[in-house]
C-alpha cells in the first residue's frame, strides 16, 4: 500500500466516522451529544472553535485556487446555514443571518461551478 491510498483509506475511515456521528445527531441529538462526548454549556466556545476551522479551509480552499474544492466546500457552508436556518425557524427564532449565510455560500459554489463550465 502507497502513502496515497492509505492516506485515501483513512480519509475514508474519517468520512464514516463523522457520517455515523452525523446520523446519531440527526436520528437522536440527546444520543449524539453523549456519544461525542459534547457538553451544552460548552458549546458556545466548540462553536468558536468550528468557525476557525471553517475559515482555515476556507482560506486554504481559496489559496489552492481549484474551482471544483471551492464549489464543494461552500455548497457544505450552504448547506449548513439552510439546514441551521430551518432548525431555528422550527423553534420559532430569527433565521436571517443563517439564511444570509446559506445564500452566500450558494453563490459561490454555483460561481465556482460555472467558472468549471468554461462562463469565467
Amino acid at each position: 500500500m502507497t502513502l496515497t491510498s492509505l492516506a485515501i483509506a483513512l480519509s475514508g475511515a474519517g468520512v464514516l466516522v463523522t457520517g455515523t456521528l452525523a446520523a446519531l445527531f440527526l436520528r437522536d441529538p440527546v444520543a449524539g451529544m453523549a456519544a461525542a462526548q459534547h457538553r451544552a454549556d460548552k458549546l458556545p466556545e466548540v462553536m468558536a472553535d468550528r468557525f476557525v476551522g471553517m475559515g482555515v479551509l476556507a482560506l486554504a480552499a481559496t489559496l489552492y485556487g481549484d474551482l471544483k474544492v471551492i464549489a464543494v466546500l461552500f455548497a457544505v457552508f450552504a448547506y449548513t446555514g439552510f439546514h441551521d436556518a430551518w432548525i431555528y425557524a422550527r423553534g420559532g427564532f430569527a433565521t436571517g443571518t443563517h439564511l444570509a449565510a446559506g445564500f452566500a455560500g450558494a453563490f459561490v459554489s454555483v460561481v465556482a461551478m460555472v467558472a468549471m463550465m468554461g462562463q469565467g
